[in-house]
């Protein structure tokens, strides 16, 4: 449940006064509890009493799941699949109003969004969450059978989704709306976020129809729907992101926010035009997932150490480099994070903002409308701002202004797309900056890619052989008894041998050497040598530690560096 609105509503419920609202909410952040641990742990409420002052100010009823029986014609009547998606319990049956037991009982989507799918009036009533979880876990079982029962479902409606092209968007989006494109559209998403998906692709092709979700950086293909359903499959994504389903020739831009098993998820969706109909790529931003706290991205203690001294600087430039996908952005959320205090401001420009940051005015940028990253930038230094983040500088008006910004007494953050640190001042230079500005505003540049993490559960050592470790450029005599390791594959990690990602980074400090050789525009390999001199550790020796650590594998360093 949200926790700010829990907190508003014990407020309102006057159970709460405001000053201890905010004592339970710093305390549920601070120690990972959820709300109602924090409010029982403080002695302000009892775990029933709790759920009693939630059923009162929804004017719903309270109801234990103790001892309660559920006969199976009611269970049947959500299935297991949106059970679990929704966390919701089907508890009775008056008429045609189907009473459910919600996790959330606070969410209004979950019960409008059942009562989309099932074509039945919702009657909420609230129950305390580990009971409805502990009774879905009991009654609906593992959720391997669902997207079979699911995908059994279209097969019967087959015939009556059979949409060809020339359809009117009314019967386009009636199709999109029918029940079982509903329950499957919902089905995939709980499975990607079940999967730790970071995307998922909704691809149509000739004679078949992908969904493909993006796992620790790489590719897995689901199970293919029949080709028919590609379009009110994807039509049904579009609906959801409240974008034009009967525009197909231009690509769209929208967003999807849901509570999706009980985490609460932002979709970025992007459409495409393509031969055979709309592909569509959903970019998924779990909060949950993605822990925005400098300490828990794995630097090497010097490069962490380095970078908290420069974050607390009065001004300068921090650029954070890498390809798309290497963790960039969230390296300087969570920078800004660190320095969000109540004497700083702290502003933003994004394409487009990726999470909202309590206490951080955030700008979307939106080239469309002439809302570039320069014009922002010339607004925010007459919002007397003390920290600036630029998503992406990509222009030299962008550069400009950010070198502007920071000679004005600001401190700024920003991303480049470059391979490595030393890239990043070329790359500069190549956009039309003066060198002798680049060398008084720089402070550091963060190299980083992101590796796959070897399956703590099937992780097992092996030897590897000559020429992967010539590859590597080491010798047997280097590596003397150091052990490799490699995942085997197991249920877990989805028989890949990997699970999550681990960063690894090149920190190069601009000093006064550095700063001879920026002014006299010096090449990319000379900036290199010169930072490797000066003592910067590069992405492959960092990869070198990971290895040894047991993190990841040779592959993945080798891939990436």
């Amino acid at each position: 449940m949200n926790e700010k609105q829990v907190a508003e509503l014990f407020i309102e419920q006057h159970v709460l006064q405001p000053s201890q609202a905010e004592d339970v909410l710093n305390e549920a952040n601070l120690n990972g509890k959820t709300i109602i641990q924090a409010m029982v742990d403080s002695g302000f409420v009892d775990e029933t009493g709790f759920y009693h002052t939630i059923a009162d100010a929804l004017g719903a009823e309270y109801v234990d799941l103790g001892d309660k029986e559920i006969p199976p014609t009611i269970l049947k009547l959500i299935p297991s699949g949106l059970a679990r998606l929704h966390r919701a319990l089907p508890i009775g049956l008056s008429g045609n109003s189907l009473r459910v037991a919600l996790a959330d009982p606070l969410d209004p989507r979950a019960a409008e969004d059942l009562r989309f799918a099932l074509g039945k009036d919702v009657d909420v009533v609230v129950a305390p969450t580990e009971q409805i979880d502990n009774r879905i876990k009991e009654y609906y079982g593992a959720d391997t059978t669902s997207m079979e029962e699911v995908l059994k479902q279209l097969g019967e409606a087959g015939d009556m989704l059979q949409i060809r092209g020339d359809e009117t968007a009314a019967a386009v989006e009636a199709e999109a709306n029918a029940t079982p494109i509903i329950r499957f559209v919902d089905l995939i998403l709980y499975q990607a976020i079940q999967d730790r998906a970071s995307d998922i692709h909704f691809e149509p092709f000739e004679n078949e129809f992908k969904i493909r979700y993006r796992v620790d950086g790489a590719l897995y293909e689901m199970s293919p729907p029949p080709r028919h359903l590609a379009l009110p499959v994807i039509s049904r994504v579009k609906v959801m992101a409240n974008m034009n389903i009967a525009e197909r020739r231009l690509p769209q831009d929208g967003r999807i926010q849901k509570n999706i098993a009980g985490r609460h998820v932002d979709l970025r969706v992007s459409t495409l035009p393509t031969q055979f109909g709309e592909s569509v790529v959903l970019r998924v931003l779990d909060r949950s997932t993605v822990n925005l706290d400098l300490e828990m991205l794995g630097m090497p203690e010097y490069v962490h150490n380095y970078i908290l001294e420069i974050i607390n600087r009065p001004n300068g430039i921090f650029i954070a480099t890498g390809p798309t996908g290497s963790g960039k952005t969230t390296t300087l959320y969570s920078c800004l994070r660190k320095i969000n205090t109540i004497d700083s401001k702290l502003l933003t420009a994004e394409e487009p903002v990726e999470y909202d940051l309590e206490g951080i005015v955030q700008v979307p940028v939106n080239e469309g409308i002439g809302l570039t990253f320069a014009r922002v930038l010339r607004a925010f230094l007459r919002q007397d701002p003390d920290r600036i983040m630029i998503g992406e500088t990509r222009d030299l008006e962008t550069a400009q202004i950010a070198i502007q910004a920071s000679l004005t007494g600001h401190l700024v953050f920003t991303t480049l797309h470059t391979n490595d640190a030393p890239g990043a001042i070329t790359r500069l230079i190549d956009m039309g900056v003066e060198p002798f500005l680049i060398s008084a505003t720089l402070e550091a540049v963060l190299g980083q890619r992101l590796l796959r993490s070897i399956c703590p559960n099937c992780r097992a050592a092996y030897k590897p052989n000559e020429s992967l470790l010539a590859q590597l450029e080491l010798a047997k005599k280097d590596i003397g008894d150091r052990k490799f390791f490699y995942g085997k594959g197991c249920d877990s990690c989805n028989n890949t041998g990997y699970k999550g990602r681990k960063g690894i980074y090149e920190l190069m400090k601009i000093t006064d050497p550095l700063r001879e050789l920026i002014n006299e525009r010096g090449p990319t390999v000379v900036l290199k040598q010169k930072a490797v001199e000066l003592g910067m550790v590069t992405l492959r020796q960092d990869g070198l530690r990971s290895i040894f650590a047991g993190d990841t594998t040779i592959e993945e360093v080798l891939k990436y560096t």
